[in-house]
């Protein structure tokens, strides 16, 4: 069963401006509470890069970070209180519970005493170590924290049914720095400098992703075009937000950063419109590396280990020997001054030996994370991808402690089973690729896919770009979903309905219900081919899908009556007297 909290649980309660605080539901989407505090001047502060159409409850399940975690922390250092279903049963309200009156806390507070020693000297080393549960915020000198310590546990301890967050004052000024150097890994050498001037956000970009926004938006005349131009083309790049509290001030601590940057080339942007276009190019990330080149696909499963910022220089040089020494590539990102690293991978999950393969280099990745002190995820969770690397960097005593907490909150293991405890093997769970090759008897060629339309409907990752309200930006993307707010309305549903089609896992294939269901809410206005970031085109596809569905068979009445509607206007047109009186009988009519 999987719930899905954002279609009616989804209101912003409560604004309290002189607490700086607001209750929602956890449905509600991250612009929506922003929108609601901005009116007061105020903020939530982590914002991830989708922040268009993610949760905050989904925020609350993975420890959301964004970012600008830097300068206002990730999602567990800005929960005042969560009430909560456990998986026992028990509503749990953190804001009024005490130990002495809960029986649920009263066992997790003599969890918290048994591995006290483990807790103090395994967890919170770093702020990006999300990887396993955040026990830290349970030690006694941390006020025994139960909101803080449930955020993280991605859905494995508890429900939330309501969240009271802490708001900041949104910044009256910012100023964002561009910086280039030589190489990636150069780029994170030069992060830890920049922490003393306390920007809001340090990313590292892979100067390879500004080229495929540049052959995408090429013939575009728009802000995120000419923000591209001017993006230097070294091998690296920093992107550095600094605010203040004038635009004096966040322009002077600009210069700072260009200074004590040490960067080959560097431009400053003060102006709010051209800072949102490159920020947007951010934002797309996770979407522009899914397919780089040659219609091969980038995968998720390696996409957000953490080290402590000072190692991050020498972690990514030892990830770029590793991906050699693998044969995979990969286009890497992320927030740098956080030290945490984004990155999707080719793997050959078709190949013969494509699931042992991603296995071993799991493992591989997962050690060289572990020799730099670091964290398998950094603000994701660990997933059924990364749940069985935790021994690589935990003792088993703090697996131990990861498993008791369960137990208190979840006896039953009804909660979202295999993740972070008792997990199963990481390619365990792989989606078998059976892709059938549809290269004959197409209607389309599909140029960028190499005439195949199984790579053409593999382009969505799942991004769910799709599942947000873009008009304020200009976007359209989409309007069948915005209508009905169902997620099998949205494109990358129909999306995962046609990769299960040519995966041969849906009986009766073009002709099946499931097909024409997914599809019948389709508007075909192309919206998703502008709008999404890994060039979805499901008008396309649908196109495709009734070519397929009725070649060679009779079609409705409605699609020659509507769809013949110019030869019939054309037929009309040279006998109009003879037109309107067969119009005027019922039946034709």
């Amino acid at each position: 069963m999987v719930l899905d909290v954002s279609r009616h649980l989804n209101r912003v309660l409560s604004v309290d401006p002189d607490a700086q605080a607001a209750t929602v539901e956890p449905g509600v989407l991250l612009d929506d509470l922003q929108r609601a505090a901005g009116g007061h001047g105020l903020r939530f502060g982590p914002d991830p890069s989708t922040h268009s159409r993610c949760t905050v409850g989904g925020m609350i399940g993975n420890n959301s970070c964004g970012s600008r975690a830097l300068g206002y922390g990730r999602t567990a250092d800005n929960v005042v209180a969560l009430t909560v279903l456990t998986g026992g049963g028990d509503c749990l309200d953190t804001a009024t519970a005490r130990p002495a009156a809960v029986p649920v806390l009263a066992a997790l507070q003599a969890v918290t005493t048994r591995y006290l020693g483990t807790i103090r000297t395994e967890l919170g080393r770093f702020g990006r170590q999300v990887s396993g549960y955040s026990l830290e915020h349970l030690l006694p000198e941390r006020g025994f924290d139960v909101a803080a310590a449930l955020v993280g546990t991605e859905g494995t301890c508890a429900i939330t049914t309501q969240a009271t967050l802490r708001l900041v004052p949104a910044p009256r000024h910012t100023a964002l720095v561009v910086l280039g150097y030589d190489s990636l890994a150069d780029a994170a050498d030069a992060a830890p400098a920049l922490l003393g001037l306390a920007p809001t956000a340090v990313e590292g970009l892979d100067a390879r992703i500004i080229g495929l926004v540049r052959a995408r938006s090429g013939r575009s005349a728009g802000d995120e075009a000419r923000a591209v131009a001017e993006l230097p083309e070294e091998g690296g790049l920093l992107l550095v937000e600094l605010a203040g509290p004038t635009k004096d001030e966040a322009i002077d601590a600009a210069r700072q950063a260009v200074a004590a940057a040490g960067a080959r080339t560097a431009f400053s942007v003060a102006e709010p419109r051209q800072a949102a276009a490159i920020w947007r190019v951010r934002e797309d990330g996770a979407g522009l590396v899914a397919r780089p080149a040659g219609g091969r696909a980038y995968h998720a499963g390696w996409e957000d280990a953490a080290v402590p910022p000072e190692r991050l220089g020498s972690y990514l040089r030892g990830f770029d020997a590793l991906l050699a020494e693998h044969g995979l590539h990969g286009l890497p990102y992320g927030h740098f001054g956080d030290g945490c690293v984004h990155v999707r991978l080719d793997f050959r999950l078709a190949a013969p030996d494509g699931a042992q393969a991603f296995r071993r280099f799991l493992l591989a990745a997962a050690d060289l994370v572990a020799a730099n002190g670091g964290s398998m995820s950094g603000e994701h969770g660990d997933g059924r991808a990364r749940s069985e690397l935790l021994p690589r960097m935990y003792s088993a005593t703090a697996l131990a402690a990861f498993g008791a907490v369960k137990d208190v909150f979840d006896p039953d293991g009804v909660l979202n089973p295999g993740v972070v405890v008792a997990p199963v093997p990481v390619e365990q769970d792989l989606r078998p690729v059976r892709r059938h090759s549809y290269r004959a008897g197409l209607g389309f060629r599909y140029p960028a896919d190499g005439g195949d339309f199984g790579r053409a409907v593999s382009r969505c990752t799942g991004v769910a770009k799709c599942r947000a309200d873009l008009t304020a930006n200009g976007g359209v993307m989409c309007p069948s979903y915005l209508a009905t707010r169902d997620e099998k309305d949205s494109t990358r549903a129909r999306a995962r309905v046609l990769q299960e089609l040519v995966s041969g896992a849906i009986p009766g294939r073009w002709r099946s219900a499931e097909v024409a269901q997914s599809l019948e809410l389709c508007l075909a206005c192309r919206a998703c081919s502008a709008d999404c970031p890994t060039g979805t085109d499901m008008a396309t596809y649908k196109a495709e899908a009734l070519h397929q569905r009725y070649r060679g068979r009779l079609r409705p009445p409605s699609h020659y009556a509507l769809g013949w509607l110019p030869r019939w206007a054309r037929i009309a047109a040279s006998a109009p007297v003879l037109a309107n009186a067969l119009l005027g009988m019922p039946g034709v009519a």
